[in-house]
């Protein structure tokens, strides 16, 4: 009885991470997304739209090996771009601005927690998958050991601020 308990937890956790890491996909891609729309609206100076739009581009274009990479690199020219509150300020001025820098700041904010749950499913997995009786039985049958989506997701301080 133990082990079937054990077994369905298991299971149940694997489907956890796969819905986490499904949020977090989705998070990120929006992050993406909205830098993207941002860096080609005409609203930034010309350097940060560059830097901003190959650093989004890059994000959604890489491999799932390079993936945190690229998004901690997204992470590092958001931060560059919009380090000071005059860059949100001045996108907010324009026509449409201030939903753009709006979505924006919350697409910034929800990439951690994202990341956050998806790293404690994982977490969760691995300390039950290290039990003796789970190995032993080999409980988590052909299910990949489950990895933690390490990035840096520090948002740039004129956007964590900003209410929504």
């Amino acid at each position: 009885m133990y082990l079937s308990w054990t077994a369905g937890r298991l299971d149940r956790l694997h489907a956890r991470i796969d819905a986490a890491r499904a949020a977090l996909d989705a998070q990120l891609l929006r992050r993406a997304s909205v830098a993207q729309e941002l860096a080609t609206s005409g609203v930034l100076d010309p350097a940060a739209s560059i830097v901003l739009y190959e650093a989004a581009h890059a994000a959604r274009q890489a491999e799932e090996e390079h993936r945190e990479v690229a998004e901690s690199e997204l992470s590092a020219a958001l931060r560059a771009v919009f380090g000071a509150a005059e860059q949100v300020e001045a996108v907010r001025e324009v026509p449409g601005g201030d939903d753009t820098a709006g979505e924006l700041a919350q697409a910034v904010r929800r990439v951690p927690m994202a990341r956050r749950f998806h790293n404690d499913a994982v977490r969760a997995a691995r300390a039950l998958r290290r039990h003796r009786k789970v190995r032993w039985f080999r409980l988590a049958g052909h299910a990949p050991f489950p990895l933690a989506f390490e990035m840096d997701d520090e948002p740039p301080a004129a956007l964590a601020d900003r209410p929504t």
